[in-house]
């Protein structure tokens, strides 16, 4: 429930920093929005200022008023915004989408991923301003370092390490009562018990907690020694002043942007050859693992919120119909040909897209069930005491 919870709170924040860049930009340019709604519809309750004075709108009061009409709606998902200049016979207003040029219609449809862009930039330039956890290698000269530790990144699954109960996360203190100060002192003692295969005593923190484990080193043939099976690097908490937070914000931003594409290029090109191992996940996916990030604590959860920005902003850009880079193509089209669009068959296209992303939404959900299924049942017993 908590994952559940968590999910649906970072996910309709993102939406509806998305549906603020398209409102924003389109008030910027005088485009008139109808209804600015958080959630979706059924409408619960809206607000709109009429002749000076906030009025109520009802639920199934569709009345096209001066103002926009912000209401609250029953599913709490995000939200959105509905623009002047759906209906044909707005094509002649001023303040309607379809009276502008083709960049400001273009301007328009990209504020909403330009919005999300922006959001990951800012989590991330925020987080570089306070201070987050990084490994220390390549850092730039001017990063402030502080509470540096010798950190365990993996635990090879069946090693001596896995066995006695070692964990990504904990920091290697001490090994024999030997203080370690940075990973390669680590790596030297652990290599010269390794050829001794001599029993270790380790001292480990744990989120703030001293654990002692006693482990021997153990045959690894991928090593061709005896090993723990674990992966060391040197951590701390990394800060840049601001001006220097900015550029690394933005640049880490502009990196995950590119693993992104890469990584929906490599997909859809697997698709044709066969060749792809990635696994899709939705919403149900998405909303499993929430949980288990957010419990990690509030940097790992801002820093799912701004990859999940990212992924809503590629997502979103892309040319499929419906979808706002979708919505872009024919305006660029309509740009080339000097031609004004046939509404009626633009609609059909996007209609169809739709109905496309809807069941693409579900085979992916169905494959999330059968994945998570028992982490879901498992949750829900819990909430009702089973």
């Amino acid at each position: 429930m908590f994952s559940v919870i968590a999910f649906l709170v970072i996910l309709s924040g993102l939406v509806l920093l998305h549906e603020l860049g398209h409102f924003l930009v389109a008030r910027l340019l005088g485009v008139k929005a109808d209804e600015f709604g958080f959630g979706f519809p059924p409408r619960a309750i809206g607000f709109v200022k009429d002749e000076g004075k906030w009025k109520r709108v009802g639920r199934t009061d569709r009345t096209r008023y001066k103002n926009t009409v912000w209401s609250l709606n029953w599913l709490p998902l995000g939200g959105f915004v509905r623009l002047k200049g759906e209906m044909p016979e707005d094509a002649q207003d001023a303040d309607s989408l379809l009276a502008k040029n083709g960049w400001q219609k273009f301007a328009i449809l990209a504020a909403g991923v330009t919005m999300n862009w922006l959001t990951a930039a800012v989590i991330f330039t925020l987080g570089f301003s306070i201070g987050v956890p990084a490994v220390l290698d390549g850092l730039p000269d001017r990063a402030v370092v502080s509470d540096t530790k010798v950190q365990i990144m993996d635990v090879v699954t069946g090693t001596a390490a896995d066995k006695a109960g070692l964990k990504p996360g904990d920091a290697l203190v001490s090994i024999d009562g030997i203080d370690i100060p940075d990973a390669d002192t680590a790596r030297l003692q652990l290599n010269a018990r390794g050829i001794e295969e001599a029993e270790l005593t380790l001292v480990l923190d744990r989120r703030g907690e001293r654990i002692d484990v006693v482990s021997r080193p153990e045959y690894l043939e991928q090593l061709n020694r005896a090993a723990l099976g674990i992966a060391l690097a040197d951590t701390g908490t990394v800060r840049f002043p601001v001006w220097l937070a900015i550029g690394e914000g933005v640049t880490l931003t502009a990196r995950y942007t590119w693993m992104i594409i890469a990584g929906f290029g490599q997909l859809i090109l697997g698709l044709f050859n066969g060749k792809t191992s990635a696994e899709l996940s939705g919403p149900v996916g998405i909303a499993v693992m929430t949980g288990g990030i957010v419990q990690q604590g509030a940097w790992a959860a801002a820093q799912f919120a701004a990859i999940l920005s990212l992924n809503l902003a590629v997502i979103n850009f892309l040319p499929i119909p419906a979808l706002d880079g979708g919505r872009a193509v024919f305006v660029v089209l309509e740009g080339i040909r000097r031609k004004k669009n046939n509404m009626r068959t633009e609609a059909i296209v996007h209609q169809i897209g739709f109905i496309t992303l809807m069941l693409l939404v579900l085979l992916v959900t169905i494959q999330d069930l059968r994945r998570y299924g028992a982490t879901i049942w498992q949750g829900l017993l819990g909430l009702f005491g089973g």
